[in-house]
C-alpha cells in the first residue's frame, strides 16, 4: 500500500479549507484516509498553516510521499529541512 501526504478538501463552495492527511494512494480526494497530519486556510492572510510535526515526520520517515503542494506546505513550515537533516546526520555514522 503506497501512503500518500494530500490535501483533503473541506469548507463550502468558494470557501476552501484544506486538511492534510495520510491516504492510501488508491483512494479519491475527499475519500478514505488513515490520519489527519493538520490543516491549511489559503482564505487568511497570511495562509494559515497548522501541522503535526511529529506525526508528519513519522510519515516521511515510513516512506510516505507527499504531493507538491503538501512539500511547499512543509518547506513552508520547516519540516523538510528537518527531516532532510536527520536523514544527512544518519548517513554520516
Amino acid at each position: 500500500m503506497a501512503v500518500r501526504l494530500r490535501l483533503r478538501r473541506m469548507g463550502a463552495k468558494k470557501q476552501p479549507f484544506y486538511r492534510i492527511v495520510a491516504a492510501d494512494s488508491r483512494s479519491p480526494r475527499d475519500g478514505k484516509f488513515i490520519e489527519n497530519i493538520g490543516t491549511y486556510n489559503p482564505l487568511t492572510e497570511p495562509a494559515e498553516i497548522k501541522i503535526d510535526e511529529e506525526l508528519a515526520l513519522k510519515w516521511l520517515r515510513t516512506g510516505a510521499e507527499p504531493t507538491e503542494t503538501v512539500r511547499t506546505l512543509f518547506k513552508k513550515a520547516g519540516i523538510l529541512e528537518k527531516f532532510h537533516n536527520e536523514r544527512m546526520s544518519k548517513k554520516e555514522d
